[in-house]
């Protein structure tokens, strides 16, 4: 699908809202009219214009000088040109980002939390439920987010190996046989690292509050291996503020005894067992290597080495599935009482090995009616607690992170409302700082690949150094 962009500056968004209607046919965007069919954007002397297929909108702007209200206007016409001549009317309308409910929280705090409801609705055409569901999650948000200091900070280390790759996997991730010649090397300038980035914490005196294992699978690693890290990080760090410690343990063919005993050892309060599915063909169908029978029975023996809370990943949407396929997975989920419970959206992107056909709009009517389900049979004992989007995810939907009264998995929130800084080692890891008393946030990223991580180690190493300027320029 051509776009083309005509005296304005906007050409992000409106190519980011556009990929919500045509999710697979591609955007290509031009600043002159083709012959065929093209949605057409436009700034004409005092009028903003949207066109696709026959049908044109426009909005007088005089008087209207915001660069962010030119740029909303745009997409309300965009957003409403194409619900009229596509199948489809994107549930969270004109709001394209990642984070909802920080965009909520804000809107709260500047309008008071009934104007900002009327916002959502009105302004950036959200749903009605999805404008609840923001709501719902950026109240639970704020008691955690009020524990977050001034010198608040939470660590991120990426263990990027699986044993398999799943077909919809996009992460930065390969599977332990590909990769297992990479992983004493990996180690090794990880536990460097982990070290280096220690004594810049400790050089700033921040206060670490939670620590997030995530990959991959970080319990694809040895019981050794992992005690090795573990001992790494309580060298390295002060642990004595900590509120949480998570190692995701997410495919249960990688758990053990001795795998969740060295976690206990180690002062690790929270794991993630994922099913994604208790439908085995489904399992099969995405590339894993266990059955549903396998999860229940790693679960139990997280329960048995003393694990009281764990989380269980479910996803929406996967190939094969069915919505009542999905809401047997539910039912499943349930009977073993996990204290969180998050239901993703499948999301196809381009690295996956997974492909799904173009503008497949009676898959997302169907991935819409298992979020339904999910909420349904979660909200009696469930609450909504974090939530984010991701690109291509069918339908356009969220990711909603559920959990039992007082169990919200506060690195979750931490990191997606971006509260304070996130220290991040390993490849594919990306650090982010966040100013004191202000939302700016700067990146560092690691390198991407295993690989590379290695080869180029010293130079990832010296970005660190960014780290300490960017606190002492805000004269912390």
């Amino acid at each position: 699908m051509k776009l083309v962009v005509l005296n304005h500056p906007f050409r992000y968004e409106m190519e980011k809202l556009s990929r919500e209607f045509f999710p697979e046919s591609g955007i290509e965007v031009t600043e002159e009219i083709p012959d065929g069919e093209a949605v057409i954007t436009e700034i004409r002397g005092n009028e903003i214009v949207v066109s696709f297929s026959s049908l044109e909108k426009r909005k007088n702007i005089d008087g209207i000088i915001e660069k962010n209200d030119l740029e909303r206007i745009m997409a309300q016409l965009l957003f409403e040109v194409l619900s009229e001549k596509t199948p489809y009317r994107p549930e969270w309308g004109i709001l394209t980002g990642i984070r909802p409910s920080k965009v909520m929280r804000n809107k709260q705090i500047e309008l008071g939390d009934e104007r900002a409801r009327e916002y959502f609705e009105n302004e950036l055409f959200v749903s009605r439920k999805k404008t609840l569901l923001a709501e719902s999650v950026a109240g639970r948000q704020q008691g955690i987010i009020d524990l977050s200091e001034r010198n608040s900070f939470s660590l991120y280390i990426s263990i990027p190996f699986c044993p398999t790759r799943c077909s919809y996997c996009s992460f930065i991730s390969h599977s332990f046989e590909s990769a297992k010649k990479l992983i004493p090397d990996y180690l090794e300038k990880l536990v460097e690292e982990i070290r280096a980035t220690g004594k810049i914490a400790r050089e700033l005196s921040l206060k670490l509050e939670t620590v997030y294992f995530g990959g991959g699978t970080p319990t694809t690693l040895s019981e050794n291996e992992l005690e090795m890290l573990f001992k790494t990080v309580s060298e390295s760090f002060d642990l004595s503020c900590l509120r949480e410690y998570t190692v995701e343990a997410g495919r249960p063919d990688t758990v053990t005894e001795e795998k969740l005993m060295a976690l206990k050892r180690n002062g690790v309060t929270r794991i993630s067992i994922n099913p994604q599915t208790f439908n085995d063909s489904v399992l099969e169908a995405i590339g894993r290597r266990h059955n549903s029978e396998q999860t229940e029975k790693a679960f139990i023996l997280a329960r048995e080495a003393g694990f009281d809370n764990i989380n269980m990943d479910l996803i929406a949407g996967l190939p094969t599935d069915t919505v009542d396929g999905f809401s047997n997975t539910l039912d499943r989920t349930l009977s073993l009482s996990p204290e969180n419970i998050t239901v993703h959206t499948l999301s196809i992107k381009r690295s996956s090995s997974m492909q799904r056909e173009m503008s497949d709009f009676s898959k997302a009517r169907a991935v819409g009616k298992m979020l339904e389900n999910a909420e349904r049979k979660l909200k009696n004992e469930y609450y909504p607690y974090y939530m984010y989007r991701q690109s291509k995810s069918l339908g356009s939907f969220e990711n909603t992170g559920w959990c039992k009264k007082g169990r919200e998995g506060l690195y979750n929130i931490y990191m997606m409302e971006e509260t304070h800084s996130v220290f991040s080692c390993g490849a594919g890891a990306v650090t982010k700082l966040k100013a004191p008393e202000s939302e700016e946030i700067e990146r560092i990223f690691n390198f991407k690949y295993p690989f590379e991580y290695i080869k180029d180690f010293g130079e990832l190493l010296s970005r660190k150094d960014r780290i300490k300027e960017f606190y002492n320029s805000y004269n912390y």
